[in-house]
């Protein structure tokens, strides 16, 4: 039988209400990609990353676990795992990851804040204060929780004198720039995508390689369709000298990467994201994506088929030395 999916969702919110993160995540690992970089603590405009891009090592070896065990009797045992795990942190034992996966992803945040500097944004970070903004509760409709947790980001925010987040992914740009707002009275704080702040600064970046491939853009329905980011990553890959090319489904009409499901429904998530695959292989090889949750979808359904790359590569290889 599979793990129950109410006991499942229930240990992400337990997790969100006693940890502040549906997954469990350190500090320490949460800042790692910042180490090095000089980003200066705070002001009043920081790059935020929701925890987005550090948490898919640990949600690909939940996905894992649970791929492996789902069928077996282990999970009749969910609920008291459930119960074990308001006590014990039982789900920092089901995500042993890959050490070389975590750099990988990390990687992409260097090349995001790295990629901002070249543009000559100024922006600090809140390091060890930043929370994650609970989307994924928000998307499986645990919304006690999500309005709490909320309320707590916010604050937290607010307390440290911030007044514009530069945001890295989708689903924390739409947390913090379209839920949020709806949630919090008096929400006050501007929300912008590395994106939007790159075609900002577009003039700024120069390419310092030739690059004359095509790219196939995948783009993220929650960018697409909810925050009106289209034409950003295409102005840039296209600003960087690649050829992009356009899928079948693309835009505001893009198809789902399985995503983000995944920790509840593996299964369901492999078979949209192979069909998304199928899709994407007809127009080229090599493929950017925009999401985390889109990134390591695609990456499990593409099975090598394909080369699955965060939009922030092609610009790294572009516009840094």
């Amino acid at each position: 039988m599979p793990f129950p999916t109410v006991d499942i969702i229930g240990i992400l919110k337990d997790n969100l209400e006693l940890r502040k993160s549906v997954l469990p995540i350190s500090p320490k690992a949460a800042t790692r990609w910042a180490k090095g970089l000089d980003i200066p603590k705070n002001g009043e405009t920081v790059i935020y990353t929701g925890f987005m891009y550090q948490l898919v090592p640990y949600i690909n070896a939940t996905v894992k676990y649970a791929e492996k065990y789902g069928d077996s009797s282990l999970a009749k045992f969910t609920k008291l795992g459930r119960t074990l795990n308001k006590i014990v942190n039982l789900t920092s034992f089901m995500s042993f990851f890959s050490k070389i996966e975590e750099t990988e992803y990390n990687e992409i945040l260097r090349a995001i804040a790295q990629l901002l500097k070249s543009a000559d944004v100024e922006f600090g970070y809140m390091y060890e204060d930043e929370l994650y903004t609970g989307a994924l509760l928000y998307d499986l409709g645990v919304d006690d929780s999500f309005k709490k947790h909320a309320e707590i980001v916010y604050n937290t925010i607010k307390k440290s004198g911030i007044k514009k987040l530069i945001t890295v992914d989708p689903h924390t740009t739409n947390m913090l720039r379209s839920v949020y707002p709806k949630i919090i009275s008096n929400f006050d704080i501007e929300v912008i995508s590395y994106l939007e702040v790159l075609v900002q600064r577009i003039e700024n970046l120069r390419p310092v390689r030739d690059t004359h491939e095509n790219v196939v853009i995948h783009d993220s329905c929650v960018y697409a369709r909810y925050e009106s980011v289209v034409d950003e990553p295409r102005k840039l890959l296209e600003r960087a000298g690649y050829k992009v090319v356009e899928p079948e489904n693309s835009g505001k009409y893009t198809f789902c990467c399985g995503g983000p499901v995944e920790s509840v429904y593996p299964d369901k998530a492999l078979d949209i994201g192979r069909k998304r695959i199928d899709e994407l292989k007809k127009y080229g090889s090599n493929v950017a994506t925009m999401c985390p949750i889109c990134l390591a979808n695609l990456s499990r359904a593409a099975e090598g088929e394909v080369k699955i790359q965060d939009i922030s590569f092609f610009l790294k290889e572009a516009f840094l030395k």
